[in-house]
């Protein structure tokens, strides 16, 4: 009997609207492996990409055809033990053939990278706080700074065509007061930014796990202009703007206040109100749950696709707010670096994200 509940339970294409459904393609990269998968709603592998190091975080379509993918660099060295999970430090832009046309490595690299394939990135990296930033700040579990004794805090660092052009300090813009480490939380990294995405107001859009909050920087000052709490959203991951300027996020809910249970879900936030005016989660709540990563994507007929990054299922959601399509990623492996594999020890088919394209945004392939 196999051991892997996941797969045991089924794998693919587990069920399809074909009225509502997104006719397009689907973008997989399993967190264990070497390759990206390019999917129908079938599930079938239309396009692969092998690539030369291990999937760090995700993979994504450019608007000019190309893959860009994180990955995990080998030689990195890690400042605190769980870096070696979700830290990343390669990010590369492919063509379909599978050739680099752009790179960038920071062995501090993590988490989220955005490039629109310009030679122009935005990505989240780290530095350690001073003793007097470090005792300043409040929150987490105690005694569990990183084995050098330092709490690490994020950077966002903008480089175009290899040079750092703009660069962004939690160190110097982030009140602790304001953003405190929640109880559950280890003090070796603070706040654990694992989203970016420049606005086209020309400000930046973050979201920081570790202190359940999603900001906006402005740009040109550094200042928090605009910010989300925990009274909204919980360990949450990719928030992203929409057309209609509202924010879309994947609220994770590993630790939501007022309630006992754990359940995840996609919101989109309107920015001047700061109200929800949609949202998913399944029925019954806790059927639909990833205690980390996971992501959230309007798609060009208006449904939503949503990742529940942790078990590998990625599922569409469409304007009913029905579930039109569901896959559970098939590629299982255990994570070859004896440190990652220290955390997750068992065979994996997470996704820290999927995207999904109509067929219209993919010519190469029709």
């Amino acid at each position: 009997m196999d051991q892997n509940i996941i797969r045991r339970r089924g794998v693919g294409t587990r069920g399809i609207d074909e009225k509502t459904v997104l006719d397009g393609y689907t973008v997989i990269a399993s967190l264990t492996g070497k390759k990206v998968y390019l999917i129908n709603n079938a599930g079938d592998t239309v396009h692969t990409w092998n690539l030369p190091y291990r999937v760090g975080r995700y993979a994504r379509l450019l608007p000019n055809g190309n893959l860009v993918v994180g990955m995990k660099d080998p030689e990195a060295s890690a400042p605190f033990p769980f870096f070696n999970k979700y830290g990343g430090g390669i990010y590369m832009e492919l063509t379909p053939e599978g050739k680099v046309v752009h790179e960038l490595r920071d062995p501090l690299g993590h988490h989220d990278c955005f490039y629109d394939g310009d030679g122009h990135f935005f990505y989240a990296g780290l530095e350690a706080l001073t003793p007097e930033q470090q005792a300043a700040l409040p929150g987490g579990v105690e005694g569990t700074e990183a084995p050098d004794g330092k709490v690490y805090a994020d950077t966002i660092r903008e480089v175009k065509d290899g040079k750092l052009v703009w660069e962004w300090k939690v160190s110097e813009h982030l009140d602790p007061e304001i953003f405190p480490l929640q109880a559950h939380y280890p003090r070796e990294h603070w706040p654990l930014i694992n989203g970016i995405y420049p606005l086209k107001d020309g400000n930046i859009l973050a979201s920081c796990r570790s202190v359940s909050a999603v900001i906006i920087i402005e740009k040109s000052t550094g200042k928090i202009i605009w910010h989300l709490d925990s009274t909204v959203v919980a360990q949450q991951h990719n928030a992203n703007e929409l057309p209609n300027g509202n924010i879309l996020i994947f609220d994770n809910g590993a630790f939501r206040h007022r309630e006992s249970f754990q359940w995840s879900r996609g919101l989109e936030i309107d920015r001047k109100t700061k109200k929800i005016v949609w949202q998913w989660h399944a029925s019954p709540k806790e059927t639909f749950f990833t205690p980390f990563m996971g992501s959230a994507q309007r798609l060009p007929n208006g449904n939503t696709l949503l990742c529940e990054s942790a078990f590998g299922r990625v599922i569409e959601i469409n304007t009913s707010n029905e579930i039109c399509w569901e896959y559970v990623c098939p590629h299982f492996a255990v994570y070859p670096e004896p440190e990652a594999a220290g955390f997750y020890p068992v065979e994996s088919n997470a996704l820290f994200r999927a995207y999904k394209y109509s067929k219209d945004q993919i010519p190469w392939l029709n």
